[in-house]
């Protein structure tokens, strides 16, 4: 089985497509700061949108980054979610047997440390939409320590901030703070609270600046008719879901899924029926027509 740090011509090749799409998720994406490059580097950002939150730190970087995410998810996915170099990070509710399965993922994180291939995981555990970082398990600082037994290891803290948090198209905004190098003789307890303070300072206790695009609401009634497939299986899809925290992904996902397929109809039907030039416009248009949609949705229906 080949190594999750290693480069996959499939994941190559999808990359770019998932980038955009995560792009097109959002009216503005902007990154701040960097992370270091001289040693074995962990991320650890605030979890507030589900797998939006993995996306966004994701495309912030054009080489590869490995995920960890909860175990459990694993158990009806794991081939797919191993693709997109996902590794299962038991916890202590997910039971001993989980546990136990899960060993062998410390030394795969180890092997992705030691091949120069940063690691993200989200140390507090659980997503919660809101603008205060959560206590902190001790799972990063754990692997922290023991790569840092052999390696020079870095912990970047990392901001993520959503303009809204359930809000399609809204804005995001990446922020890496000044990297912690991490001395393997630390104090676990302290290298959390210290983690814990640095993160805090990177999350906004307001919502970054956002405006709403007014002047797309005449592109509107075309662009409902085109990406309609797509929005309205979204929204089914979204009412159906107790925690609304997952819609934005599940919106992303149909994007994701369906824009290649309905691009594929839409320019067979446009160069069968109707002229060349006229097929064009349409085929350009459509590929906005799901932004336009929830940007305009945005303004009508919900309040700054």
């Amino acid at each position: 089985m080949a190594k999750i740090w290693q480069r996959n011509r499939w994941y190559a090749f999808l990359r770019p497509y998932v980038d955009y799409c995560t792009k097109e998720s959002y009216g503005r994406v902007k990154v701040k700061g960097s992370i270091p490059e001289d040693g074995a580097v962990l991320l650890s950002p605030n979890h507030t949108n589900t797998l939006m939150d993995a996306l966004v730190v994701l495309q912030s970087r054009k080489d590869r980054t490995v995920f960890g995410a909860r175990a459990d998810i694993f158990r009806k996915a794991g081939k797919a979610l191993r693709f997109l170099k996902i590794l299962p990070m038991a916890r202590q509710r997910d039971g001993l047997e989980t546990i136990r399965q899960s060993y062998g993922t410390f030394d795969e994180v180890e092997d992705t440390l030691d091949h120069g291939v940063p690691f993200c995981m989200f140390p507090e555990g659980t997503h919660t939409p809101g603008r205060e970082v959560q206590p902190l398990r001790k799972g990063i600082a754990r692997i922290a320590l023991r790569s840092a037994k052999t390696r020079k290891t870095y912990i970047v803290p990392t901001g993520i901030n959503y303009a809204h948090f359930y809000r399609y198209r809204s804005a995001v905004e990446l922020v890496y703070g000044p990297a912690l190098e991490i001395d393997p003789e630390m104090d676990e307890k302290q290298l959390l609270e210290n983690l814990h303070e640095k993160m805090a300072g990177l999350v906004f206790h307001e919502a970054p600046q956002w405006h709403y695009r007014w002047w797309l609401l005449p592109f509107w009634p075309v662009s409902a008719i085109l990406s309609l497939p797509m929005w309205l299986t979204a929204e089914i899809l979204c009412r159906k879901i107790k925690d609304k925290a997952f819609c934005n992904s599940v919106r992303f996902l149909v994007k994701l899924l369906l824009e290649p397929i309905l691009f594929l109809i839409y320019a067979i039907l446009g160069f069968i029926f109707l002229p060349w030039w006229l097929a064009i416009i349409l085929l350009v248009w459509f590929l906005f027509s799901y932004g336009i949609f929830y940007d305009c949705l945005a303004i009508t229906w919900h309040k700054p």
